[in-house]
Protein backbone atom coordinates (compact mmCIF):
# COMPACT_ATOMS: atom_id res chain seq x y z
CA UNK A 1 0.00 0.00 0.00
CA UNK A 2 1.23 3.59 -0.49
CA UNK A 3 2.87 4.52 2.54
CA UNK A 4 3.09 8.69 3.65
CA UNK A 5 5.49 9.09 6.73
CA UNK A 6 5.61 12.22 8.50
CA UNK A 7 3.01 13.66 10.78
CA UNK A 8 0.69 16.87 9.76
CA UNK A 9 2.36 19.28 11.71
CA UNK A 10 5.27 18.99 8.75
CA UNK A 11 5.38 19.31 5.31
CA UNK A 12 3.38 15.59 5.27
CA UNK A 13 0.36 18.20 4.77
CA UNK A 14 1.54 18.67 1.05
CA UNK A 15 1.29 14.88 0.36
CA UNK A 16 -2.06 13.90 2.19
CA UNK A 17 -4.02 17.04 1.07
CA UNK A 18 -3.03 15.48 -2.51
CA UNK A 19 -3.88 12.03 -1.35
CA UNK A 20 -7.21 13.26 -0.19
CA UNK A 21 -7.93 15.52 -3.54
CA UNK A 22 -7.07 12.16 -5.78
CA UNK A 23 -8.88 9.63 -3.58
CA UNK A 24 -5.93 7.28 -2.91
CA UNK A 25 -6.00 4.70 -0.42
CA UNK A 26 -2.84 5.04 1.94
CA UNK A 27 -1.17 4.12 5.12
CA UNK A 28 0.15 7.29 6.61
CA UNK A 29 2.94 6.27 9.46
CA UNK A 30 3.39 9.20 11.93
CA UNK A 31 7.07 10.12 12.49
CA UNK A 32 7.93 13.38 14.35
CA UNK A 33 10.43 15.86 14.27
CA UNK A 34 12.78 14.96 16.41
CA UNK A 35 13.67 18.71 17.10
CA UNK A 36 9.88 18.91 18.79
CA UNK A 37 10.48 16.21 21.43
CA UNK A 38 12.15 16.85 24.85
CA UNK A 39 13.79 14.07 24.76
CA UNK A 40 14.51 11.90 21.30
CA UNK A 41 16.85 9.42 23.16
CA UNK A 42 13.91 8.57 25.84
CA UNK A 43 13.41 5.02 25.25
CA UNK A 44 9.34 5.86 25.07
CA UNK A 45 10.04 8.54 22.60
CA UNK A 46 7.66 7.93 19.86
CA UNK A 47 8.89 6.94 16.23
CA UNK A 48 10.93 10.45 14.99
CA UNK A 49 13.20 11.50 12.22
CA UNK A 50 16.23 10.54 14.00
CA UNK A 51 14.98 7.46 14.99
CA UNK A 52 17.36 4.50 13.72
CA UNK A 53 14.36 3.01 12.34
CA UNK A 54 12.78 5.74 10.16
CA UNK A 55 16.54 7.08 9.28
CA UNK A 56 16.60 2.99 7.27
CA UNK A 57 13.88 4.77 5.48
CA UNK A 58 14.78 8.31 5.08
CA UNK A 59 18.77 8.70 5.68
CA UNK A 60 18.46 12.16 5.36
CA UNK A 61 16.38 12.57 8.89
CA UNK A 62 13.47 14.74 7.48
CA UNK A 63 9.81 13.89 6.89
CA UNK A 64 8.53 13.23 4.54
CA UNK A 65 8.53 9.81 2.73
CA UNK A 66 6.78 8.29 0.23
CA UNK A 67 6.64 4.70 -0.40
CA UNK A 68 4.67 3.01 -3.51
CA UNK A 69 5.49 -0.33 -5.08
CA UNK A 70 8.92 -0.27 -3.83
CA UNK A 71 9.60 3.23 -4.91
CA UNK A 72 11.52 5.27 -2.08
CA UNK A 73 10.83 9.03 -2.49
CA UNK A 74 11.64 12.00 -0.51
CA UNK A 75 10.97 15.81 -1.14
CA UNK A 76 7.25 16.80 -0.79
CA UNK A 77 7.07 18.83 -3.19
CA UNK A 78 8.29 16.19 -5.56
CA UNK A 79 6.56 13.48 -4.05
CA UNK A 80 3.36 15.48 -4.71
CA UNK A 81 4.37 15.42 -8.34
CA UNK A 82 4.97 11.64 -8.88
CA UNK A 83 1.76 11.28 -6.76
CA UNK A 84 -0.35 13.80 -9.38
CA UNK A 85 1.77 12.10 -12.80
CA UNK A 86 0.59 8.60 -11.81
CA UNK A 87 -2.58 8.82 -9.47
CA UNK A 88 -3.66 12.14 -9.94
CA UNK A 89 -6.15 12.48 -13.30
CA UNK A 90 -6.05 16.18 -14.20
CA UNK A 91 -4.11 16.89 -11.00
CA UNK A 92 -1.17 15.84 -12.94
CA UNK A 93 0.22 16.82 -16.38
CA UNK A 94 -1.62 16.55 -19.51
CA UNK A 95 1.13 16.90 -21.59
CA UNK A 96 4.97 17.65 -21.88
CA UNK A 97 4.34 21.58 -21.37
CA UNK A 98 2.16 21.27 -18.30
CA UNK A 99 4.57 18.44 -16.90
CA UNK A 100 7.23 21.50 -17.26
CA UNK A 101 5.08 24.04 -15.69
CA UNK A 102 4.17 22.22 -12.80
CA UNK A 103 7.96 20.89 -12.35
CA UNK A 104 8.77 24.95 -12.80
CA UNK A 105 6.13 26.15 -9.99
CA UNK A 106 7.67 23.80 -7.91
CA UNK A 107 11.31 24.61 -8.19
CA UNK A 108 9.99 28.38 -7.42
CA UNK A 109 8.46 27.68 -4.55
CA UNK A 110 11.18 25.90 -3.10
CA UNK A 111 13.67 28.14 -4.08
CA UNK A 112 11.77 31.49 -4.39
CA UNK A 113 9.33 31.80 -1.76
CA UNK A 114 9.53 29.12 0.48
CA UNK A 115 13.36 30.50 1.89
CA UNK A 116 11.10 33.72 2.97
CA UNK A 117 7.71 32.35 3.96
CA UNK A 118 8.62 29.90 6.88
CA UNK A 119 10.94 32.74 8.13
CA UNK A 120 7.44 34.94 8.47
CA UNK A 121 5.65 31.84 10.14
CA UNK A 122 8.82 31.10 12.31
CA UNK A 123 9.25 35.04 13.29
CA UNK A 124 5.36 36.75 13.70
CA UNK A 125 3.66 32.77 14.76
CA UNK A 126 5.77 29.46 15.55
CA UNK A 127 7.98 30.41 17.39
CA UNK A 128 8.20 31.53 21.20
CA UNK A 129 8.13 35.98 21.50
CA UNK A 130 11.38 35.85 22.98
CA UNK A 131 12.89 33.49 20.02
CA UNK A 132 11.28 35.74 16.72
CA UNK A 133 13.35 38.90 15.32
CA UNK A 134 10.49 41.04 14.07
CA UNK A 135 14.00 42.23 11.40
CA UNK A 136 14.34 38.89 10.49
CA UNK A 137 10.41 38.53 9.49
CA UNK A 138 10.46 42.20 7.89
CA UNK A 139 13.36 41.20 5.73
CA UNK A 140 11.64 38.14 4.39
CA UNK A 141 8.25 40.73 3.77
CA UNK A 142 10.49 42.18 1.89
CA UNK A 143 11.97 39.58 -0.47
CA UNK A 144 8.67 38.44 -0.99
CA UNK A 145 7.40 41.29 -2.83
CA UNK A 146 8.33 40.67 -5.92
CA UNK A 147 8.02 37.10 -5.63
CA UNK A 148 4.33 37.69 -4.26
CA UNK A 149 3.52 40.09 -7.73
CA UNK A 150 4.83 37.46 -10.13
CA UNK A 151 2.40 35.16 -8.71
CA UNK A 152 -0.03 37.29 -8.99
CA UNK A 153 0.29 38.42 -12.59
CA UNK A 154 0.60 34.28 -13.14
CA UNK A 155 -3.00 34.48 -11.81
CA UNK A 156 -4.49 36.57 -14.03
CA UNK A 157 -5.62 34.83 -16.88
CA UNK A 158 -8.04 32.15 -15.26
CA UNK A 159 -7.43 32.07 -11.18
CA UNK A 160 -4.60 28.70 -11.50
CA UNK A 161 -1.56 28.52 -12.32
CA UNK A 162 -1.31 25.64 -15.06
CA UNK A 163 -3.99 24.30 -17.57
CA UNK A 164 -6.64 26.38 -16.08
CA UNK A 165 -7.89 24.00 -13.42
CA UNK A 166 -6.60 23.33 -10.33
CA UNK A 167 -3.40 21.20 -10.33
CA UNK A 168 -0.46 19.70 -8.38
CA UNK A 169 0.81 23.36 -9.19
CA UNK A 170 -1.57 25.22 -6.89
CA UNK A 171 -1.30 22.49 -3.69
CA UNK A 172 2.67 22.75 -4.30
CA UNK A 173 2.64 26.36 -4.12
CA UNK A 174 -0.26 27.51 -1.68
CA UNK A 175 1.06 25.09 1.12
CA UNK A 176 3.62 27.12 0.38
CA UNK A 177 2.40 30.38 0.32
CA UNK A 178 0.27 29.13 3.52
CA UNK A 179 3.29 30.25 5.88
CA UNK A 180 3.21 33.73 4.98
CA UNK A 181 -0.57 34.59 6.35
CA UNK A 182 1.28 36.00 9.19
CA UNK A 183 2.07 39.00 6.67
CA UNK A 184 -1.26 40.26 5.46
CA UNK A 185 0.16 43.10 3.77
CA UNK A 186 1.51 41.40 0.70
CA UNK A 187 -1.64 39.44 0.24
CA UNK A 188 -3.01 43.54 0.09
CA UNK A 189 -1.07 43.97 -2.64
CA UNK A 190 -1.34 40.94 -4.66
CA UNK A 191 -5.24 40.45 -4.33
CA UNK A 192 -5.40 37.45 -6.53
CA UNK A 193 -3.15 35.26 -4.86
CA UNK A 194 -5.39 36.23 -2.00
CA UNK A 195 -8.63 34.75 -3.66
CA UNK A 196 -6.34 32.22 -5.17
CA UNK A 197 -5.07 30.59 -1.54
CA UNK A 198 -8.83 30.98 -0.11
CA UNK A 199 -10.33 28.57 -3.05
CA UNK A 200 -7.77 26.55 -2.57
CA UNK A 201 -8.21 26.62 1.28
CA UNK A 202 -12.08 26.33 0.61
CA UNK A 203 -11.75 22.52 -1.41
CA UNK A 204 -12.89 19.75 0.89
CA UNK A 205 -9.97 17.81 0.52
CA UNK A 206 -7.30 20.78 1.82
CA UNK A 207 -10.03 21.16 5.09
CA UNK A 208 -9.93 16.94 5.54
CA UNK A 209 -6.42 17.20 5.91
CA UNK A 210 -6.28 20.82 8.12
CA UNK A 211 -9.14 19.16 10.51
CA UNK A 212 -6.64 15.97 10.75
CA UNK A 213 -3.89 18.34 11.73
CA UNK A 214 -5.74 19.94 14.22
CA UNK A 215 -6.02 16.49 16.29
CA UNK A 216 -2.41 15.79 16.23
CA UNK A 217 -0.87 17.17 19.70
CA UNK A 218 0.78 20.24 19.21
Amino acid sequence: MLTIYGVLRSRASRNVWLAFEAGLAFRQVAVIQAYRLPSPEAPDAPLHTRHPDFLKVNPNGHVPTLVDDGLVLHESLAINLYLAKRYGGALGPQDIAEDGLMGMWALWAAAEAEPHTINILYHRVARPPAERDPQVAAAAVEALRMPFAALDAALAATGWLVGGRFTVADINVAEVIRYAQPAPELFEAAPRVARWLAACHDRPAFKRMMAEREREPA
